[in-house]
């Protein structure tokens, strides 16, 4: 039987919402909070009062800024109880994160569905890695299903951000030491192996100091063979007031990943075998250990004045077997860095609190090295079982990157509804690359640059107004100017690409209107229309019968993302967060290959696809959620949710599209007591197939796909023991 997915046009996703409701309201419908109803009353609060953190390091309400931000409260979070970063991020205007088993993902904000490093995560407004280091992977590293808030700026960050925040940031910020003792264990098991533990123990040290103790244990078997996924992960923090200026923040998070190899699938196996998984054993395996360790130092003379110190460190190693180069170079790999950083700043307010100023500096020192050997890999039919080592090392460097950033910030309420911001941000890099296999012969596939220094900086302004025109509605424009710098890997392990290390930053430029507010009674909105150019992309291109890489790509992103949220009646509340872009080539060369049969004869040549779509852009994304908080049972709350993903190109030639498909999701919660919870989560209730990542090589037909996760069932107690 051939599964076709639905589209659903702009149109009827503007209707979609009556229809959920009507699917919904035979169910239990439910709540998009807590199960102590805490937020039942949250939809009454004016969206322009929301409390946002990430754009200047400190708090700030959404009618002082000119950002997209969506946030995400620790009551939130506790409720949804994310398994994957997916459940809690997509329910944002603009956001789509894939599950490519475990907690592997790629994002797309204001993007395509990519690996590509246009994207910062970072923890407490530290990023997470350096940049050069990015890992589309990287929320894995961060333990958001026990963090305090999470925030999602869509587009460019403002000047305090500098490179990768092309897309969007998202930042997951810390649970604070408990004013009073604290203990709580919640333990999840489910379909598929999934199990859970998140344990938290915290108190007061002294009258001006405490501590808090995150732990994540989480073992999965997978709905695929052979893909199990297993993490550890662990947050300590100890906050204090060192004196009446003083205050000290120190984090330590650590996480171990152990994640099996996911395959894609063809059409035959995706339809009829979606459970197949051709990578057996360790064949794609990644093994993650990431240690972070900061302090940041506050010191407020008074209430116009404040001066920050976050010294940090880091260090991770990867290993892993890249599994989209299984079948064409095999080979293990191993990423190691330690980072020694500093971001400073100091923050005035002038003109009797109408003005502020901000300046800082961030300094960053990786060393790193890079390893990779060569693999034979083992195979029964076209089942990868086993592999060995062939004892040859493809590439075997060191890496040392030096980022020095200073920066300036500033807003001004220059009319009594009339606000402005602006700032200048300076990054410079330096990156010493030393070969150790300089003695040892080149070959075409393993192309190895002559050790040297790189250095390249870039300049980023940024700009906005805002207009609250109302008491309850404002609006905003700004431009944001935002770039990527070329990762490590890109400069240095080029593979069969020539002239690598004279890759530049990728640029780009976004111009974004926005309104939000509130109408009538309880009903809030937020709205953002944007356009956003990218330039001196990385390309790959043929001359004569070298491939070489350059700058001189140019695509265009644009698009309007809606949110809606508000009470239907004393008992129900709705979210609604829709999106709809368009995202295509302006200017990008790509190299083409058709193999029979697509092509009579094997074709290889450069082709430009100006004017094409981007591929893996969905033009569409939805979610709504229903929420229930029965009357007649005061200590239960339910969720409906319904999440959209539009269609979307498969390759550069949009030639193949897949159909996008549509998921529903039910939450339920329990409070037996004050200290004791139950819990429930039903994903994907209809059983549809589907895949979260779907592509094919230009010139090639055959499509491949990773399917999501069928009909899944969690079911989890919270108990309070303090």
């Amino acid at each position: 039987m051939e599964i076709r997915f639905s589209k659903l046009s702009p149109l009827a996703l503007a209707v979609s919402p009556i229809v959920v409701g009507s699917f919904v309201s035979s169910l239990f419908l439910s709540s998009h909070v807590s199960a102590s109803g805490a937020l039942a009353s949250e939809t009454n609060t004016i969206v322009l009062g929301e409390i946002v953190v990430t754009g200047t390091r400190e708090e700030q309400t959404k009618s002082e800024i000119t950002d997209s931000v969506t946030t995400y409260d620790s009551v939130d979070i506790d409720y949804i109880a994310p398994s994957h970063p997916s459940e809690l991020v997509n329910r944002s205007a603009g956001v789509h994160i894939n599950n490519l088993s475990g907690e592997g993902h790629m994002t797309s904000i204001r993007q395509p569905i990519t690996t590509s490093g246009v994207y910062l995560f970072l923890e407490d407004g530290i990023p997470t890695r350096p940049t050069g280091f990015f890992n589309h992977n990287g929320l894995y590293e961060v333990n958001m299903p026990q963090s305090n808030r999470v925030e999602v700026t869509k587009g460019p960050g403002s000047a305090l951000y500098g490179s990768d925040a092309i897309g969007g940031i998202i930042n997951s910020i810390t649970k604070p030491s408990p004013e009073q003792p604290e203990a709580s264990a919640q333990v999840e098991a489910g379909s598929y192996g999934w199990k859970r533990m998140l344990a938290t123990v915290g108190d007061k040290v002294s009258e001006d100091s405490g501590f808090r103790a995150d732990v994540n244990v989480t073992d999965n078997s997978g709905y695929r063979q052979e893909a199990d996924y297993s993490r550890l992960s662990t947050t300590l923090r100890f906050d204090s007031q060192l004196n009446n200026l003083w205050n000290s923040k120190t984090i330590l998070s650590y996480t171990e990943v152990d994640q099996s190899g996911v395959s894609s699938l063809e059409s035959h196996d995706y339809r009829h075998n979606p459970k197949k998984n051709r990578y057996h054993g360790d064949i794609g395996y990644r093994d993650v250990n990431a240690l972070r360790l900061s302090n940041e130092f506050t010191f407020q003379p008074n209430e116009d004045r404040l001066i920050s110190f976050i010294p940090y460190f880091r260090d991770n190693d990867t290993e892993m077997m890249p599994s989209w180069m299984i079948t064409y170079d095999p080979n293990i790999r191993k990423t190691e860095f330690q980072s020694y950083g500093l971001m400073s700043k100091l923050r005035q307010n002038v003109w009797s609190g109408k003005g502020k100023f901000i300046v800082g500096m961030d300094v960053d020192y990786t060393p790193s090295k890079y390893e990779e050997k060569d693999i034979t890999l083992t195979q029964e039919g076209d089942i990868y079982t086993d592999y060995s080592e062939t004892g040859v090392l493809h590439y075997d460097y060191d890496a040392d990157q030096l980022s020095v950033s200073p920066y300036f910030h500033t807003e001004w309420q220059v009319l009594p509804k009339v606000r402005l911001d602006a700032g200048l941000r300076y990054d410079y890099f330096e990156v010493d690359y030393e070969d150790h296999l300089s003695n040892q012969a080149v070959d075409n596939r393993h192309l190895r640059p002559d050790s040297q220094s790189i250095e390249f900086d870039e300049f980023s302004p940024k700009a906005g107004i805002l207009f609250n025109f109302h008491p309850k509605h404002a609006a905003y424009f700004n431009y944001r100017h935002a770039f990527r710098a070329p990762s490590v890997g890109q400069l240095f392990r080029p593979g069969s690409s020539q002239e690598s290390t004279e890759l530049e930053p990728v640029k780009s430029d976004s111009f974004e209107l926005g309104l939000r507010g509130q109408l009538v009674g309880s009903h809030q909105y937020e709205l953002a229309i944007y356009t956003m150019t990218v330039k001196d992309d990385i390309v790959s291109y043929i001359d004569e019968s070298d491939r070489k890489t350059t700058n001189a790509g140019e695509t265009s992103h644009k698009g309007v993302e809606l949110s809606l949220r508000g009470d239907v009646t004393d008992e129900v509340t709705y979210a609604l967060a829709f999106t709809y872009t368009k995202q295509e080539y302006k200017d990008f060369e790509y190299i083409y290959r058709c193999r029979p049969p697509v092509c009579s004869s094997f074709v290889q040549e450069t082709r430009n696809f100006e004017g094409f779509d981007l591929p893996r852009a969905p033009k569409t994304i939805g979610n709504v959620t229903l929420n229930y908080y029965p009357e007649f049972l005061p200590k239960a709350s339910f969720e409906a949710e319904w999440e959209h993903l539009g269609s979307y190109y498969t390759d550069e030639t949009n030639t193949s599209e897949y159909d996008g498909h549509n998921l529903f999701n039910l939450r339920a919660n329990y409070d037996y007591s004050d200290d004791v919870s139950f819990f429930a989560r039903v994903m994907n209730v209809t059983d549809r197939r589907y895949s979260t990542y779907t592509s094919n090589q230009v010139g090639v037909s055959e499509i491949s796909y990773r399917p999501g996760n069928p009909m899944t069932g969690v079911f989890g107690i919270k108990v309070n023991v303090l």
